[in-house]
């Protein structure tokens, strides 16, 4: 009983809500973490109570786990017994009364814009390149180029097809997640990298604008990490410091930086809620006290003599 739960709440998940293999892999393994918990006390997923689910969520704080990994894993649980719950296949949530701890707000680590620069021009291509070095750099070029333009996901760039960059196509219609849907614009060096890559890989028969090894299907993420790998450790820049989020993320924090609107950083990310396009605001702080030092009139004032020669409103 307890696997045909399991699989009818993770094909809810992929029919209803459109979640990414990737995403109910997590589901997946957070369910068998705790199945093995309850499994132990003589309980199931499928008759758990609430003390079985208590004891093992202190057993996670216990192996000291992430915070963030056991507020996902909670999450999940919930997630689950409501469903069983909405089916008629249990009359109670269980996991209701589960205090899941609060996961924290980690700061997004971003480049700056100096650095990106440098790992773009690391990209470009020399006279004395072979012809799989030539093809590497013009993929990595064109991948750099899209993902600190347009704010893609790996996920979302590397799904890219080749006949979206027709015509000289000047925006990209990008399926995000949950299967929601959105435009971004196609920046000029952009164009010119993935037309560059499309002219190099011209007489491949694939589908997509980064095809693999199998022209059938587009390159892996560690396919793509490794190419990104070798371009940041020709821009000097720790491969510690570098993934494709952490583009995703200069994109965000260097838009915001130049003034852009919140509302419309929002949709180039495809956020769905704007409280996970605020994380970015933290680069205002600084710029918002340099305005203000520079044009409040007591800005440049000494600590304890701002309140001089100020009048109270009536």
């Amino acid at each position: 009983m307890t696997e045909d739960t399991v699989d009818s709440f993770l094909e809810m998940l992929a029919a209803e809500r459109a979640a990414a293999p990737a995403t109910l892999a997590a589901y997946t393994r957070d369910l068998e973490h705790c199945g093995a918990s309850l499994a132990t006390e003589g309980e199931t997923l499928a008759t758990a109570s609430v003390e079985a689910l208590r004891r093992w969520v202190a057993d996670m704080a216990s192996d000291k786990l992430a915070r963030r990994t056991i507020a996902r894993r909670i999450s999940c649980i919930r997630q689950f017994y409501l469903f069983l719950l909405r089916e008629g296949r249990r009359r109670d949530n269980p996991a209701s009364q589960l205090d899941a701890p609060s996961p924290g707000q980690t700061l997004p680590k971003f480049l700056t814009e100096t650095e990106v620069s440098t790992l773009i021009h690391a990209s470009a291509c020399a006279p004395d390149n072979s012809p799989a070095q030539r093809r590497r750099l013009l993929l990595g070029r064109a991948a750099l180029e899209l993902l600190y333009s347009t704010g893609l996901r790996i996920s979302e760039l590397l799904a890219l097809r080749r006949d979206m960059f027709r015509e000289e196509a000047r925006m990209l219609m990008v399926r995000g997640k949950g299967g929601r849907e959105r435009l971004v614009p196609l920046s000029e060096p952009a164009r010119e990298a993935v037309t560059a890559l499309l002219q190099e890989d011209g007489a491949k028969k694939s589908l997509w604008l980064f095809p693999g090894r199998t022209p059938l299907r587009p390159i892996t993420r560690q396919g793509f990490d490794k190419i990104l790998a070798d371009i940041g450790a020709r821009a000097g820049i720790d491969p510690a410091r570098l993934s494709p989020h952490v583009l995703r993320h200069s994109f965000a924090t260097h838009m915001l930086a130049h003034g852009a609107d919140l509302r419309v950083l929002q949709m180039l990310l495809g956020h769905a809620d704007i409280t996970t396009t605020q994380i970015y605001t933290h680069v205002q702080a600084d710029r918002l006290r340099a305005v203000v030092e520079s044009h409040h009139p007591l800005g440049k004032l000494p600590d304890g003599d701002a309140g001089q020669d100020r009048q109270e409103e009536p």
